[in-house]
């Protein structure tokens, strides 16, 4: 079976976002694959090594730099690479063309993508890629277990989790929980450089942007800086009830 796991490149959660031009400015700041899609590749590596005969291919849509994420995921332990060579920003539907488009010249039979991409802050590309397929569905997986064609595994719910069995095809989205992801060893990144990454143009897959971003600016909040007077307690809670209604909106 052929197993696609998406890799997206996007700011490292300790680097401090900065704004140029009404657009969020990169050039200089530390890109990392999306945490989310590190448990895709993990994930998949791990059915792999559960005995599954699977030949594991990571894909990524975006600009030349991009193929730094997906040699990352090539050192860990996936087997080639696809990477359709872009500055364009897509969004979750259109980028979910794209991975459609691949499935299916691929012969897939499984994709993992984040399940909640860290710069869109998104959950709709693994169910518009599904949609798109006419392919089935699990989300939020908590886990998985793939016995013979059939997925079995557990997904997060709001009380608790629930247990699912899908059919492959399937799309499966991953979160935190699902597994800890391997640090690439010198040996692999190594190997990671020989292993191939097939490029390809967007204009082949005849997809374009559905949602236009204007601008993007950084939502600052002042702190109001005042302190309630913590030795009459009951003085204090009145104060505060106040402030929550009046000044902070919160409460009625």
């Amino acid at each position: 079976m052929r197993i696609l796991t998406l890799i997206r490149q996007v700011l490292d959660a300790e680097e401090s976002v900065r704004v140029r031009n009404g657009a969020v400015e990169l050039e200089g700041s530390k890109l990392v694959m999306d945490t989310m899609d590190e448990y895709g590749v993990e994930e998949a590596l791990r059915l792999r090594e559960a005995g599954a005969e699977a030949e594991i291919v990571a894909v990524a849509v975006g600009p030349v730099r991009a193929e730094e994420a997906l040699r990352t995921a090539l050192a860990m332990g996936a087997d080639r690479g696809i990477h359709v060579v872009t500055d364009v920003a897509l969004d979750a539907i259109a980028l979910s063309s794209v991975m459609a488009q691949i499935a299916k010249a691929e012969e897939a039979e499984l994709i993992f993508c984040g399940g909640q991409e860290a710069d869109w802050d998104s959950q709709a590309l693994g169910a518009a890629t599904a949609e798109r397929l006419g392919w089935p569905q699990a989300t939020w997986t908590s886990a998985l277990e793939l016995k013979g064609r059939l997925l079995v595994g557990r997904h997060e719910a709001d009380e608790g989790s629930e247990s699912f069995e899908v059919a492959l095809p399937a799309v499966v989205t991953t979160q935190q929980g699902l597994n800890e992801p391997r640090y690439p060893t010198l040996p692999n990144i190594m190997k990671s450089k020989k292993k191939e990454i097939r490029k390809e143009t967007l204009e082949a897959y005849g997809v374009a942007p559905k949602v236009k971003v204007n601008g993007v600016e950084i939502q600052v909040k002042e702190r109001l800086k005042k302190i309630l007077d913590g030795k009459d307690a009951a003085g204090a809670a009145a104060q505060l009830v106040k402030m929550l209604r009046e000044e902070a909106g919160v409460i009625a």
